[in-house]
Formats: structure tokens, sequence, C-alpha cells
């Protein structure tokens, strides 16, 4: 079967996170730009090879001096390390029950990632184009990346919580090759 190349639609697209802070409110913060990629056999997703990248200096949490920290040492370090990336993606499936499955690097640390994952199918969409919709969720460990920051208030609370929780909603695009033209 013919190999379908899909790249990400970043206006129907989004990555967020979520935080817990002083442990007794969420921050959600996202990423405005990010790009990805997807190799399959036809339209079967499970046949899939993905990947993903987001820039570090796109993240907004609605507070510039937070996004600078974050973007700073004590978190992301931007300067050093400007990407968040996820290599080797596949989509499993049990039943009816996916998961998205590789490898996330942040700060040069690299670990195997496990997402929930919802395929909303494929439609045409009025531009004649082949989309493929996902809902991928889950949870990582920031300290297992190299996040390590921490800090605990006077009272005893910790300022931020290391448990991370990422909500991505992906519209993928397939890619129309054009055919090779003949030489006059």
């Amino acid at each position: 079967m013919a190999q379908t190349k899909w790249v990400i639609d970043p206006m129907h697209s989004e990555i967020q996170f979520k935080v817990k802070h002083l442990m007794i409110t969420t921050v959600t913060g996202y990423f405005s730009s990010f790009d990805a990629k997807a190799t399959t056999e036809g339209e079967d997703f499970t046949t899939a090879d993905i990947s993903f990248t987001a820039d570090i200096n796109s993240i907004s949490t609605n507070s510039s001096d937070r996004d600078n920290h974050l973007k700073s040492s004590d978190f992301f370090d931007a300067a050093q390390y400007p990407k968040l990336e996820f290599n080797n993606g596949r989509l499993e499936q049990n039943g009816g029950v996916y998961k998205l499955v590789g490898d996330m690097t942040i700060k040069n640390v690299t670990n195997k990632v496990s997402l929930d994952a919802e395929f909303g199918g494929t439609v045409v969409d009025g531009y004649g184009q082949n989309k493929a919709g996902f809902t991928l969720s889950g949870k990582i460990n920031r300290k297992d990346f190299g996040l390590t920051w921490s800090a605990v208030t006077e009272a005893g609370k910790v300022v931020v919580s290391d448990e991370v929780r990422i909500n991505i909603e992906v519209q993928m695009t397939q890619v129309v090759e054009e055919p090779a033209k003949a030489e006059a």
C-alpha cells in the first residue's frame, strides 16, 4: 500500500498543558508555534510514524513574567533547548482504545510517553482536502525531563506540582503529491 503523508493544520490544532499552582488551582499554558507530521499506509493511522515539535519561545500562560520564568534555565532553558520534540510516535489500538506512544524530549532528556488518543475519524473538507482529527491527553512528571525547579511557600505549600497534564487537539491534512511533470 502507498504511503500517505499528513501535516498538522495549525489553525485547527492546539497544544495545552495544565499544572497545579500552590496545589489549590490550575494554571493553563499553550504552545502557539508547533509542527507535526505523520506518514501512514493509506488512511490507517495505526501504521503511522508520528512526530511533532513545539517552539519553547511560543509558550503562553497569560502572564509574561511566568512565561519568561518558564523559558529561563529554571525550567525549559529556551536559549539552549528551543524545542520540545516527540519522535517515533505510533498509534496503538487495543479494542476501541487508542494510545499514542513515542519518545518525548525536553531539555535534551528523552523519555517514553504514552497519551490517551481519541481518533475522531477522517473527512473531506469544503476545499477537497482530506482531514483527520485526534484528541490526545495524558500526564508526565516534569522532573523526569530535567524541569526540577521547586519552591515552597512559608506556609509549606508547594508552588508548582510535578505532574503536568497534557491536552492536545490535532487536525491533520493529507499532503497531495503533485504528479511529476514530463520534460519536453
